[in-house]
Formats: C-alpha cells, structure tokens, sequence
C-alpha cells in the first residue's frame, strides 16, 4: 500500500513537471513570436541597438579581457606540468593551449560567464518594468512591448558576442605568451611553433557559431524571465537567478548538440 502510494505521488510530481515544462516552451515561443518582428519605429529601435551594443558589448569587454588573459596564461602553466615527457614534442603546449582556447573556452565558457552578468542584468530590468507597470503601460497605449524591449537586446548581444569571442582568443594566446616571456616555464619559440602547429580556420568558425546560438539563448532567456516577472522585488531577483540558472543548462546542452553536429 505504501508503494503504491509513494509511486503515485512520484507520478503525480512527475506529471506536474511536464506541465510546467510545456507551459514554459509555450510561453516562451509566443513571446519569440511577438519578439522577432519588424520593428514599428525603425528610428527608435535602432537608438536601442546602439545603446544595446553599448550596455551588453563594450562594458563587457573588461571582464572578457582579465578572465581571457589568466586563462591562457593557466593553460599554458597546466599543459607544461601535464605534459612532462621526452616523447611529447615541445609544440605539444601551445597546441594544447590554443586547440582549448578555440574549442571550448572563448565560446562556452566564456559565455557561461557572460550570462551571469548580461542575463541577470536583462532579467532584473525587464523585471523590475513589469512589477513597477511600465510593460502593462506599453500595452495600453498599443505599443509591442515585447518587440521594443527585447528585439535590441537579442540582436546586439547576438552581434557582439562573435566579436568578443575572437578577442577573448587572442587575449588568452597573449596570456600564454606572456608565461613563456616572462618565466622559464616554456620558451617563446616552442609556444609560438604550438600555437601555429596544424591550425584549422574552421575551429575559428565553429567558436564563432556556438557563440552566436548561445547569445541569442541568453538574452532570450533572460528576457522571457523577466517580462513574466510577477510580485516585488524578490520576485525580480528569482527571475534573474532562474534566467541564469536555466540559460547556463540550456547552454551546455547545446554545447552537446553543436559539438556532435559541428565536428
């Protein structure tokens, strides 16, 4: 009998999540629908581009930067330390460094890091114009909300975050360099011959799609927590650890998808 009734409650719990989940797809791709339309002010909407670009891209590029430089410069150090046999070749390190830094880091990583600032950033703002009835206020007067608010964002994340990619790249290279310059870990000239080892230009191709698909995850994501934000301010801080949270997950289950179909 207790069996059989921990089973049902198993299976009710697992019925309600299922619920929960199509609710959100649901939501989430009639809010995309009313998203991805011609703008009705094209003069507006490109002043919200612009600044867009501003907000999520250029105030970005400091972090990309710090975090770009030590990760190459730890990559470097831990493919030294871990690849310590005379029958490795001396390139093996800055081939190690570089292969990481293309293939995973400046397009995954670097946007894992980049949804907990320009996701929660995009959440909390959306959010905090539904509870205070700015959104409902656009409504009234016949405005697409959705379309107005989101629109810049997604386009101008989904612009500069390729850009981002590609100088998170050679910012980390510069990080490894900089270990063979200025310590007697690795030479210069072994680094250099790594890094140019065997390149292939589509790995350069490959980072820059995977960014652009998990750019417009982020920014979509965070808007859609945010422009269904209900309540006060607590609500407006769930919305913002939820849009991280989810946007992190989705982001590596399609690191999986795009890492199978890609390579």
């Amino acid at each position: 009998m207790r069996k059989c009734k921990k089973s049902c409650i198993f299976a009710r719990f697992l019925i309600y999540l299922a619920m929960r989940l199509f609710q959100h797809i649901g939501e989430y791709t009639l809010l995309m629908g009313k998203v991805l339309r011609l703008p009705d002010r094209q003069r507006m909407f490109w002043r919200q581009y612009s600044r867009e670009l501003e907000k999520q891209g250029l105030q970005s590029l400091p972090i990309v930067l710090i975090i770009s430089v030590f990760i190459g410069a730890i990559l470097t150090i831990q493919a030294k330390t871990n690849t310590e046999n005379p029958l490795l070749p001396t390139y093996t390190v800055g081939l190690l460094t570089r292969e990481t830094l293309l293939l995973e880091f400046s397009s995954t990583i670097l946007c894992l890091i980049l949804a907990g600032k320009v996701g929660s950033n995009i959440a909390s703002e959306i959010g905090t114009m539904r509870i205070t009835e700015q959104i409902d206020a656009m409504e009234i007067m016949g405005v697409n909300s959705a379309n107005y608010l989101i629109l810049p964002k997604i386009l101008a994340f989904v612009t500069m975050m390729p850009m981002l990619v590609i100088i998170s790249t050679a910012v980390g290279l510069v990080g490894g360099w900089a270990v063979g310059a200025f310590t007697d870990i690795i030479t210069v000239h072994d680094y250099l011959i790594g890094v140019q080892y065997a390149f292939n230009p589509y790995y350069v191709w490959y980072g820059i799609i995977k960014s652009v698909v998990f750019a417009f995850v982020i920014t979509s994501m965070a808007s859609y927590y945010g422009y269904f934000a209900r309540g006060g301010a607590l609500d407006v801080g769930r919305a913002s650890t939820n849009a991280v949270v989810n946007s992190n997950i989705m982001i590596l289950f399609l690191d999986l998808v795009l890492s199978k179909l890609l390579l």
